[in-house]
């Protein structure tokens, strides 16, 4: 007979009574809503206060060819997509300097945790703040960025700035950068950590410098850190809404239109398209699925793939051998 540990089907049961309210709330508030949008997106549902629902028997797929046919929707992908990798280069490179500073013993930075403060800082102001306040920097005909142009020389005028699809994009992206790099350096900085110092204070006794270090050190034992903040990157940079919908609502020219944005003006403005809404939303959910899982391909452990790979055929060798001395036996 097994023996089992004192106690344990006692406590056992407390942990599924915590995890109650967590299943509860998942099911209602995310996967009923993940599902209803699947499903409404091969509907002819449109329209506000219209509650029934008829399924397209027709062409079941309409709604997302219509989507990916739409011009609309091709701009904004692209634009969110150039948003997103113009904000994420910059901001994981500024990341990974800082961290990289941070993490140094030999550096000794003084102050380090003010410096993570003040850093981080920019994450946790609400988006409608930011957006309000580079509204304002940027304004027209009274504003400071105008004021400073005007002041040392550059433009005779005021100009109305924002009216500037670069200019435009330009702060919607520096927005995002200023907004995310502490925080991906913060959860860098407990990757690099998390890294055994012996490793750290060998290198250093052999010679190495703080490039060499950072290269063939640092970079190779937080590659499971890089790939989250890659894989989390995507999921909020293909997903941004607050920020362009708040600064400029897309505009000027739809410069600033994401795919979020799109979605979200499909859905509540207008003739109320929900079903092309719904069929948008699967077409991006879809897109980060498959650029999720390239990520999670091309940034595997190779090493422990091939050894896991090894130790699968090891096992099946020993099953076959088995199998056949039971047969050899049976006769």
């Amino acid at each position: 007979m097994k023996s089992k540990k004192p106690g344990y089907d006692r406590y056992a049961k407390y942990g599924y009574l915590f995890s109650i309210p967590f299943v509860i709330a998942f099911l209602l508030f995310s996967l009923y809503p993940t599902v209803y949008t699947a499903v409404i997106g091969f509907t002819d549902l449109k329209g506000l206060g219209k509650t029934d629902i008829h399924f397209l028997t027709d062409d079941l797929f309409r709604n997302f060819k219509t989507v990916l046919s739409s011009p609309s929707f091709q701009l904004a992908f692209r634009n969110t997509v150039v948003i997103w990798l113009a904000n994420f280069i910059p901001q994981m490179l500024l990341a990974l300097l800082l961290a990289a500073w941070f993490t140094d013993k030999r550096s000794k930075v003084k102050g380090q945790g003010a410096f993570k403060v003040l850093l981080y800082m920019p994450n946790i102001i609400t988006a409608a703040t930011i957006a309000i306040l580079f509204s304002g920097f940027f304004g027209y005909p009274m504003g400071p960025i105008n004021d400073l142009l005007v002041r040392f020389g550059f433009i005779d005028a005021p100009i109305e700035l924002l009216r500037s699809k670069a200019v435009a994009r330009g702060v919607v992206i520096f927005i995002q950068t200023w907004m995310w790099y502490g925080s991906t350096m913060i959860t860098l900085i407990s990757g690099i950590l998390g890294i055994s110092p012996e490793i750290f204070e060998s290198a250093e006794v052999d010679g190495a410098n703080r490039v060499q270090t950072f290269f063939y050190i640092t970079l190779p034992n937080i590659k499971t850190i890089l790939l989250f903040t890659l894989v989390t990157s995507l999921i909020g940079g293909l997903n941004m809404f607050d920020i362009p919908r708040l600064f400029q609502d897309g505009k000027p020219d739809d410069a600033t239109l994401t795919t979020s944005l799109f979605i979200y003006k499909q859905a509540f403005s207008g003739s109320y398209m929900y079903n092309r809404a719904a069929a948008a939303s699967m077409v991006m959910f879809l897109i980060i699925a498959v650029l999720a899982a390239i990520m999670f391909f091309v940034m595997r452990d190779k090493d422990e793939a091939k050894l896991n790979k090894q130790i699968r055929q090891q096992q099946k060798a020993y099953m076959k051998k088995l199998k056949a001395g039971k047969e050899n036996a049976s006769c």
